[in-house]
């Protein structure tokens, strides 16, 4: 995905957990207003006689999970039905003891899902990561590969930065093990008609050393706690007796002592509409997205591009001005320099306003919405580069792709959320506004939070009162809730109510430390999302 990250928002997030009030207190029901409750007890009771519900969908009530005979929503579900279904669903509170080997289900492959997945590792928790990948892992660090030539493309991540000191030693590892490097190619802002101005080389700009897709893929290659299962698209989600149970369109795809939702958009909202977390789904519901177009083109001659002061050609470009096209890459020449005597492989993003102009359905892309983008966004790229129209020379290869939940336009500028009742959070890059850094820290912070719940001393939370809260405060809160028994939950819950707040920045998104050499020292920062 294509992203951004507000300018406001700390390279260093701070958690402020919610503090809401006791059951015993009438706030609560202030706080969460007309929410059943549905409380999953004891795993000693299969079973239980379930309650009536004449002329309605029975309420989930302990019965075993099945999805037999159940009415299955179409692609088309409306946005004022899964509203309704998400404001008017039971709230899940599960009382079970957490077991001493808890297994905790994870659904997406991407950055955040993965890093969380590797750090629960860390701290001995297993888990199975869920994606819906055909070609491999994550999500939008996305890599294609075209035979026979073959031609290569990143077409969602081009490139990232580092400004958190968390991020910088996970990025120092990728180093050492061959899996990212240094983008020395010239990156800048390209105007109407061909004028470039080249960003400065600093901050370091990092790719995948043979894509973005490689790097993804081997982040799980020494993980011996964390199953994959792909391509697999989690339908619906469960609560059984003190635990969660996942299936695909009917098929059981296992049980857990908790879940993570690591992706989102509509598809997360309607697996959500019906969970049994009316909570989460409401603060998923609030965050609001764009819609990017990628067009991979493959051309037997180099582009005429303009070069930098030096006389090098630019490799990456932040294209203004041009409605169809707002960032164009050389893919080949990022990701195997000068060596390649091959076809010019090119990644080109469209801007927010041409993918809503252009919005279709990203799973079945009409041949004749296809042609029209490409031939929109070819246009633009002679637009960009002052050439005539129709001199741009024919590719011998093209692809475009709709990315339908490219940008976060709001967020709630928190790294994860946690929902204690029903022992389920969220993680992505954008609860801190969206980028592969936000997304990996994103994953560390609700591993931590899971972990600590399982293994913290009670007496650590005493040495640390008063201060500000940050993520393993939070998590060590969690943990006296948990071994607590579950007594006032409320007081352990993350980022449930937390407000969104708009996003401002540019189509593509905002990656930390760039800045144009025109712009002084007013701080622009740029990202395309994992």
């Amino acid at each position: 995905m294509v992203s951004l990250t507000h300018s406001d928002i700390p390279s260093s997030p701070i958690l402020h957990p919610l503090t809401t009030p006791k059951f015993s207190s009438p706030a609560l029901v202030r706080a969460f207003p007309k929410t059943p409750t549905l409380t999953c007890t004891s795993r000693n009771n299969p079973n239980p006689k379930p309650k009536p519900t004449p002329s309605k969908r029975p309420a989930m009530d302990g019965r075993k999970p099945t999805s037999k005979n159940r009415r299955r929503s179409s692609y088309g579900t409306s946005r004022r039905s899964i509203l309704k279904k998400t404001f008017s669903q039971e709230q899940v509170t599960f009382t079970a003891p957490i077991p001493d080997d808890p297994v905790v289900g994870i659904i997406g492959g991407g950055m955040a899902g993965l890093i969380c997945a590797l750090n629960l590792e860390k701290r001995g928790v297993r888990s199975t990561v869920f994606d819906t990948g055909v070609h491999g892992l994550g999500g939008r660090m996305g890599t294609r590969i075209i035979d026979p030539q073959p031609l290569l493309f990143d077409h969602a991540a081009q490139f990232f930065t580092v400004s958190d000191p968390r991020f910088s030693e996970l990025v120092g590892g990728w180093m050492e093990k061959g899996l990212v490097r240094h983008w020395q190619g010239t990156v800048g802002e390209l105007e109407v008609g061909g004028h470039f101005v080249p960003l400065p080389p600093s901050p370091p700009r990092y790719v995948g050393v043979s894509g973005m897709r490689l790097l993804s893929d081997s982040l799980l290659t020494e993980a011996r706690m964390v199953n994959v299962v792909r391509p697999c698209w989690i339908s619906k989600l469960e609560p059984f007796n003190g635990m969660w149970y996942l299936s695909e369109n009917g098929k059981p795809c296992g049980h857990f002592d908790a879940i993570i939702i690591a992706h989102n958009g509509k598809c997360a909202n309607r697996l959500l509409a019906s969970s049994g977390l009316p909570l989460i789904a409401r603060q998923m519901k609030r965050l609001e997205l764009s819609s990017i177009w990628a067009l991979l083109a493959a051309f037997d001659d180099p582009l005429p591009i303009p070069s930098n002061e030096n006389g090098f050609p630019f490799e990456g470009a932040f294209v203004k001005g041009v409605n169809s096209i707002s960032w164009m890459a050389n893919n080949t020449k990022k990701l195997l320099g000068s060596s390649s005597d091959g076809p010019n492989c090119w990644t080109f993003l469209s801007t927010a306003a041409y993918g809503k102009q252009n919005k279709v359905p990203q799973e079945n892309i009409p041949s004749a919405t296809a042609e029209k983008v490409k031939a929109g966004m070819l246009e633009g790229v002679e637009v960009a580069l002052g050439l005539a129209k129709g001199s741009l020379q024919r590719p011998l290869y093209t692809r475009v792709q709709l990315w339908g939940a490219a940008l976060p336009t709001n967020t709630p500028g928190i790294p994860c959320i946690f929902d204690p009742h029903g022992r389920a959070g969220i993680c992505g890059d954008w609860l801190l506004g969206s980028n592969l850094e936000s997304a990996a820290l994103s994953g560390m912070a609700l591993a931590d939070h899971i972990e600590m719940a399982l293994n913290c001393e009670p007496e650590i939370r005493l040495s640390i009162k008063g201060l500000v809260f940050d993520s393993i405060t939070v998590a060590m809160q969690i943990a006296d809730y948990f071994q607590s028994g579950g007594v006032h939950p409320d007081e352990y819950a993350v980022g449930l109510q937390n407000e969104f707040q708009p996003i401002e920045g540019e189509d593509i998104g905002q990656f930390p430390g760039l800045e144009s050499e025109t712009q002084g020292n007013e701080a622009e920062e740029y990202q395309l999302t994992r």
